[in-house]
């Protein structure tokens, strides 16, 4: 079997800086390439690399990129959904493989040395083509005609390995599922598309997010009839998070801090004044009545908030029951972090493309459990059984919706 970096050393540069999150594939080891091996994914690693290699200029390196992360993406999905059913023996819910591949692959990019200049533009440039092919934002394809409800998902990537190389994310390992997915509805049927989002504040300010569901919130043949944004939340509970606050804090996968009120994303249309906080507009009720298991489904409305007049000169408070009018928001239901961002972020351009009637929220999902003691086991019955009933049940609610979903 072939082996990430079995490329020509002659295109590579292995004194090029990595990012904390890329030098995790070493720091992890094995765990990753176990992974990527157990799915049959290090073939997929190891022919971008070699296909780079022969890229003669820039325009067949973009070629490349684009071939191999829309690979990679479609065949998670399809490995994810069991059409794949030889292509390892790696339980198939497993999000894993897809990550740390993609993790190898923006490793060799950012080591590219081809005999040719590459700007740092350029290199961005390729590098976000490479985020958004494998990542499935540039897959996103609703079919044409009426009658067709279309519901947009987003899911997440394991976060925070350094804490934990074994991580899994039952939001991201949703989405593999539910892409392509169609549901049948009282009303028609209900087309799905899902993409998954890095834990980078980084790719959040250069507008991952708007970039992703804003061209399917303008008045168009592909306007969404529902969206929804997907990520892991507390123990044992699926949390439909009344409101997103404009406030975030904490540590992405690349170590950086944040602490401030959320930015703006230039490309995109903003509200003419930004909401302090954002509710939801998912059909909760019907989500609730639904009598999905194992989980237990509620609507969380708890925030936290700066109080007028004082706002950040004092401590700020938190309850239950939505936020108070004229406060400053610190938290949404969903917390400070880059899922509170997603849910604040995809309705900020909804609203601001006014899209008043796309139901739109946030859906955080039990947090996976089961991890083993011994640190060099990464997969267990307990540890997939559990991530099956939560990715099957955050099926079933996304179902939920696009059956409430009016068209």
């Amino acid at each position: 079997m072939p082996t990430v970096g079995s490329a020509k050393s002659s295109c590579y540069d292995s004194d090029i800086p990595l990012t904390p999150e890329e030098q995790r594939i070493e720091d992890g080891a094995p765990i990753p390439q176990q992974l990527m091996s157990d799915a049959e994914f290090t073939e997929f690693a190891d022919e971008f690399k070699e296909d780079l290699c022969k890229a003669k200029n820039i325009k067949k390196a973009q070629k490349a990129i684009e071939k191999h992360g829309t690979k990679l993406w479609n065949t998670a999905v399809a490995r994810a959904q069991g059409e794949k059913p030889k292509l390892g023996d790696l339980d198939r819910y497993d999000d894993r493989p897809l990550y740390w591949t993609r993790l190898h692959m923006t490793s060799a990019l950012r080591q590219w040395k081809p005999d040719y200049t590459v700007s740092e533009k350029e290199r961005e440039k390729l590098m976000k083509k490479l985020e958004y092919t494998s990542r499935g934002i540039t897959s996103i394809d609703f079919p044409k005609g009426k009658g067709v409800k279309r519901i947009l998902v987003s899911g997440f990537d394991p976060y925070r390995l350094e804490q934990e190389f074994r991580r899994s994310n039952p939001s991201g390992a949703a989405a593999l599922q539910l892409d392509g997915k169609m549901i049948l509805t009282n009303e028609g049927p209900a087309f799905i598309q899902t993409a998954n989002f890095p834990v980078r504040w980084d790719d959040f300010e250069e507008g991952i997010v708007e970039d992703t569901f804003g061209p399917y919130l303008k008045e168009n043949k592909n306007q969404v009839d529902l969206m929804m944004t997907i990520s892991q939340g507390g123990p044992r509970v699926m949390a439909i998070e009344g409101f997103a606050g404009r406030w975030h804090t904490g540590v992405g996968n690349n170590l950086e801090d944040r602490s401030e009120v959320i930015p703006t994303a230039n490309d995109w249309e903003m509200p003419e004044k930004l909401p302090e906080f954002i509710e939801t507009t998912l059909p909760y009720d019907e989500m609730i009545a639904a009598q999905t298991e194992p989980w237990p489904v509620e609507r969380n409305d708890e925030v936290c908030e700066w109080l007028a007049p004082e706002y950040r000169d004092q401590p700020y408070e938190c309850h239950d029951g939505g936020p108070t009018a004229g406060s400053k928001a610190r938290k949404g239901g969903g917390g400070s972090y880059l899922s509170n961002e997603s849910m604040y972020r995809s309705n900020r351009v909804r609203i601001g493309l006014g899209a008043y009637d796309i139901p739109g929220g946030h859906l955080h999902v039990a947090a996976q459990e089961y991890y083993p003691d011994d640190t060099t086991i990464y997969i267990t019955d307990e540890f997939t059984n559990f991530r099956r009933n939560t990715v099957d049940q955050t099926v079933e609610l996304v179902s939920a919706a696009a059956e409430a979903a009016e068209k």
